[in-house]
Parts: C-alpha cells; sequence; structure tokens
C-alpha cells in the first residue's frame, strides 16, 4: 500500500476544524435516541439513526438552520451560550463540552512548540528517580513517553532500548503486539487512547506531528481507524489497569494522572496497588529484581 497516496484518516494536510467539528455533532447526534430525552419514538418510520437536526435544534432552543449551519462545520460567531445549550442537548461530557468549544472557537493559531513540549524538567526527573517503589512516567502530548523510573521499566518494559520516535503510547498498544498481551482489557486501552489523542487533535489541529501519527496508525491499524472514525474523547485522569506482566502474572493497579505545574502539555502517570494486596507483593518483587538496572529513561528525553 503506498501510504503517501492513501490518507483513509484525512488528516495528512492537518486536521479542518470545520469537518471535525461537523463530524463530531453528527456522531454526538446519532448515539442519542428519542426516548434518551423525552421525544417520542417513531421507531421504523425514522429515516436516521438518532435524533434529527430539528429534534435537536429545539431541544437546544435554536433555530434549525443556526443548527445546520453549525453542524455544517461553520462555528463563526457561535456564542459560549448556544455551546453550553447544544452541550446538555447532546448530554455531553465534560470532556466532550471542552472539545466542542475547541472545535467550534479554535483559539489563535500557532506553530506547536515542539522542543518544550518534549522536554521534561530536571526537577521532574528526580522525582520520578525518587519514587523507587511506584511505576511512573512523563507522557506528554501525542502520547510521547518523555521519561520514567526504573519500576515503569521493571511493570512496562525497557522503553530506553526504543528508537526515540517510538517511545510512544499510540504507537505501542496499536502496532507493538506485546501490548495486547500486557493490557488484559486492551480493548479498553485502545479506546482510551484514540479518545485521549482526539482531546490533543481539538486542542491543537496544525499540529503536523499528531497528523502524520495519526496518518500513519489510520494506514497500519484498521482498529485505529474504525475507533479515530468515531470521534470519542476522554481527559487523561485516574482508574485502574490490570496487566499480565510475563513475570509475576496478573497486577491490577491503581493509575493517576496528575499534571505539574507549568506544564500544560505533560502529565506524571503513576501506578500502585492496593496495600496488602496479591499485587502489591508482585510489585515489590519487580522492584527488588529492577533494583541494579539502570535509571536511563529519567535523565534521557525523548530526542
Amino acid at each position: 500500500m503506498d501510504e503517501h497516496r492513501h490518507d483513509p484518516a484525512g488528516v495528512r494536510g492537518g486536521l479542518d476544524p470545520r469537518a471535525e467539528l461537523s463530524e463530531f455533532l453528527r456522531t454526538r447526534r446519532a448515539r442519542l435516541k428519542p426516548r434518551d430525552v423525552g421525544l417520542p419514538d417513531l421507531g421504523r418510520h425514522r429515516r436516521v439513526p438518532g435524533l434529527r437536526r430539528e429534534e435537536l435544534a429545539q431541544l437546544a432552543g435554536v433555530s434549525v438552520a443556526y443548527y445546520t449551519r453549525l453542524e455544517q462545520g461553520n462555528g463563526r460567531n457561535v456564542s459560549a451560550e448556544v455551546l453550553d445549550a447544544i452541550a446538555r442537548a447532546l448530554r455531553l461530557s465534560d470532556a466532550e463540552h471542552t472539545h466542542l468549544t475547541h472545535l467550534a472557537r479554535p483559539g489563535r493559531r500557532r506553530k506547536p512548540s515542539e522542543p518544550r513540549s518534549r522536554q521534561t524538567r530536571p526537577a521532574l526527573r528526580q522525582l520520578l528517580e525518587a519514587m523507587e517503589t511506584v511505576p511512573a512516567y512523563v507522557v506528554g502530548r501525542r502520547s510521547e513517553i518523555l521519561a520514567w523510573n526504573r519500576m515503569a521499566t521493571a511493570v512496562f518494559g525497557d522503553w530506553g532500548a526504543l528508537p526515540p520516535q517510538e517511545r510512544n503510547w499510540a504507537r505501542m498498544v496499536f502496532l507493538d503486539p506485546a501490548q495486547r498481551e500486557l493490557f488484559v482489557e486492551w480493548e479498553q486501552k485502545a479506546c482510551d487512547m484514540v479518545a485521549y489523542l482526539r482531546m490533543d487533535a481539538g486542542r491543537h489541529p496544525d499540529d503536523p506531528a499528531l497528523s502524520a501519527l495519526v496518518g500513519e496508525l489510520s494506514v497500519k491499524s484498521e482498529e485505529f481507524r474504525t475507533l479515530w472514525a468515531r470521534h470519542d474523547v476522554k481527559e487523561k485522569s485516574h482508574g485502574v489497569k490490570r496487566l499480565r506482566h510475563p513475570l509475576v502474572g496478573e497486577l491490577t493497579l491503581l493509575w493517576e494522572s496528575l499534571r505539574p505545574a507549568g506544564e500544560a502539555e505533560q502529565s506524571l502517570v503513576t501506578y500502585c496497588a492496593e496495600a496488602g494486596s496479591p499485587s502489591a507483593e508482585a510489585l515489590r518483587l519487580l522492584g527488588s529484581w529492577n533494583a541494579d538496572a539502570p535509571a536511563d529513561g529519567p535523565r534521557t528525553p525523548a530526542a
């Protein structure tokens, strides 16, 4: 397949905010059924999945013509109040509401600050080294893994052995077969990964590196391409991950994504196990086995 001629995601020249706005609104409207919003369901007489445009406009308190223009990608001069009303009508989550605002009312376009976004402050790297019993790493925009500690290596593998451009969660999840074995709920991990990238794309539609990553994954992974077309978005926050580790078996870990002060494009992600649990003992064993491993991750920012 000629990757330069085939662009199934339509991103090779950058993401088109008008098209993104149109598809996002259409997919959010299609997932709602009339009964979800208290409207009569005409069943087999309905020609479209989900709500009709006129039904959504009625719920939002705007004219059908106005909503139609917005769903066609024309968000020029739309007010925050109208976006709030449409978000309520569509039952959007907080992350989806934020994404809608980014698409409809994009800020001033500027070239992404590439060097700054891919460097990790020395203090953060020292913090990672000090977290001797906690797997932790710093992830940047586009899901790049920028720095990590010994425990992260013990749990997730030797990222230092990878070329810098391959230290990327999205690439590993969809292109590395080992990740399907590592994550017990791989499908959920894949959905989350695409939703995070979609959120980044709304904030940075002109980011050529992000567009290139999405284009590459769309060509190489049908699963990524299918998930990307769903237009789901999510913010990194916290949760539970179940891993199938080759040395200690299944691990159940609680994870938190923390935003360091002054670092709008980086997150510190930590993992821990419930005290006294088999997973906590497994982490302790991994830490003791990995005690002499070099801490290359925190000292070597991604190139």
